[in-house]
């Protein structure tokens, strides 16, 4: 099995887009804190860090839990989630 899943990341706060790899050992939220400090390096600190973000599948809706690793949800490669 592979250690990590290729996914697109939309981030509509920044009008953004992302080609990213996750490691899919870890939970969503370390996930979603991992990609906030991404962000604010690649937006030269106009992203803004917030506690309620959250990781959500596009095509389906689905919000995942920040308790849940990666590989027990349907985040595969390909996915493509949205951070809002």
């Amino acid at each position: 099995m592979r250690e990590k899943v290729f996914v697109e990341l939309i981030v509509p706060e920044i009008g953004e887009s992302f080609s990213v790899f996750l490691p899919i050992n870890k939970k969503i939220g370390n996930i979603i804190e991992l990609l906030n400090k991404a962000l604010i390096d690649i937006t030269n600190q106009e992203y803004s860090i917030s506690n309620f973000k959250s990781l959500y599948n596009r095509y389906n809706g689905i919000r995942y839990s920040v308790d849940t690793a990666i590989k027990n949800t349907d985040i595969r490669d390909g996915s493509v989630l949205v951070l809002l």
